[in-house]
């Protein structure tokens, strides 16, 4: 069976209307099926398992939430590391000696050079196969250095980031702060 766009466009909105049904679903069972007995103790504000004190759009303190943007940012770069990864492997793979141990490129190598993104006229190469193995390894070599050019400055940026941040203090959990001199009066004379 061949995909078309009117068949893929289908079975997306066939797949969006099963979502929405089956959220519209569970939202209307539950309206039916929860307790409706509303009392003072269960409309109370519920705070981790403590009882809430003040009111409920109290201050609270920012480095609740630097932390938490701290763990995206590093988060994130983790998710930001496996196209490089892929761009990296894939690059040396083709730099392997063994492949130019090959008589000529192999359908592999070039299906490997299109991922990378590889130009037409490298695809092409020349009837010698030892000129396309050189030709294969320069472009690895390229792409290799390119990658790693490319997560280091990445790397350098977000340890850049966090270096501020350690060094304007705002990791300090608990900051030392120097208690003032208790006025004690003399020692009466024994």
């Amino acid at each position: 069976m061949t995909s078309t766009p009117t068949l893929i466009t289908a079975y997306l909105a066939l797949f969006a209307a099963v979502g929405f049904a089956a959220i519209f679903v569970a939202l209307v069972l539950g309206s039916f099926l929860r307790a409706k007995n509303r009392t003072a103790e269960k409309l109370e504000i519920y705070e981790c398992g403590e009882p809430p004190i003040g009111s409920g759009f109290a201050q609270f303190d920012l480095r609740f939430y630097v932390v938490a943007l701290l763990f995206l940012i590093f988060d994130v770069e983790v998710a930001l590391f496996f196209p490089w990864a892929t761009v990296f492997g894939k690059a040396t793979q083709l730099s392997d000696p063994r492949l130019a141990a090959e008589p000529a490129r192999s359908a592999a190598v070039e299906q490997k050079l299109l991922e990378l993104g590889a130009p037409r006229s490298a695809l092409i190469g020349s009837a010698d196969p030892a000129a396309q193995s050189r030709q294969t390894a320069e472009i690895a070599g390229w792409l290799g250095a390119a990658a790693i050019i490319d997560i280091g400055v990445f790397f350098a940026v977000l340890m850049v980031g966090f270096a501020y941040v350690w060094r304007r203090g705002d990791l300090d959990w608990v900051r030392a702060v120097r208690a003032p001199p208790i006025d004690r009066p003399p020692a009466p004379p024994q």
